[in-house]
């Protein structure tokens, strides 16, 4: 139960830091990949600011998964505990998002340096966030890819209503991935409320969500079972 309840902190995070990346940094999401590629398209038709961030974004988040994936390895190799060390990693990556978006925003032309900068720390979270569920959390629904979820939930609905399958198994999927997709929806709304009355100020919640989830971490992960779970990259049929 443990990873479950961290799945549902990080898809509270995930929709979070997307909705006041994309309020705050003109357009630019830092978990969704595919959003920013249309960001991307929206931008070159009306001239406005914004290409350079969603340019970079993409071989930086590529870049940290890479980085991520290696550091696992390395860990779960020296049987330490790999999944709390990379929440810790991506709770810093948060709170670096959060200071610098206190400090340097708000942000008129998010292809300035300082945007970049602030940008840069929030993909470097959400690749974080990404690349630690593939490893260590493939068995539960994803975080961030909402698509996936939606589909497959209104899968096992139908499903469930035909009486096709082996139920307690549909059941207990559509639960999770229902839950996961409520998580991220809860996290884009309390964003843009909180962005409304304190613009950027309101990453911090997503800083307290990630210590959470590292918590939650500490107190699920086996450090004997670092090697087992580390052993395959693949996700859930619904990524």
């Amino acid at each position: 139960m443990k990873k479950l309840d961290i799945t549902v902190l990080l898809s509270f995070t995930a929709g979070f830091v997307d909705t006041a990346s994309f309020l705050g940094l003109e357009g630019l999401f830092t978990a969704h990949v595919t959003g920013n590629f249309v960001t991307l398209g929206a931008t070159l038709v009306s001239g406005n600011h914004g290409v350079l961030a969603k340019l970079l974004a993409l071989p930086e988040f590529v870049l940290v998964v890479a980085l991520a994936r290696l550091a696992g390895a390395t860990l779960a190799a020296h049987r330490m505990p790999a999944l709390r060390l990379l929440l810790a990693g991506e709770v810093a990556f948060l709170l670096a998002f959060f200071m610098l978006a206190a400090a340097l925003g708000p942000f008129p032309n998010s292809d300035t340096p300082a945007a970049l900068l602030t940008g840069f720390a929030g993909v470097a979270a959400m690749a974080m966030q990404n690349a630690l569920h593939r490893i260590h959390l493939a068995g539960l629904p994803p975080t961030t890819i909402m698509t996936g979820n939606t589909t497959q939930a209104a899968l096992d609905a139908i499903d469930l209503l035909r009486g096709a399958g082996p139920t307690v198994v549909v059941r207990g999927r559509f639960d999770r991935t229902v839950g996961g997709i409520l998580s991220f929806a809860a996290g884009c709304a309390v964003a843009a409320v909180l962005y409304s009355w304190i613009g950027l100020w309101s990453l911090a919640v997503p800083v307290v969500i990630g210590l959470a989830s590292a918590v939650l971490g500490v107190q699920s992960e086996n450090p004997e079972s670092g090697p087992a779970n580390t052993s395959t990259g693949q996700g859930t049929a619904n990524q």
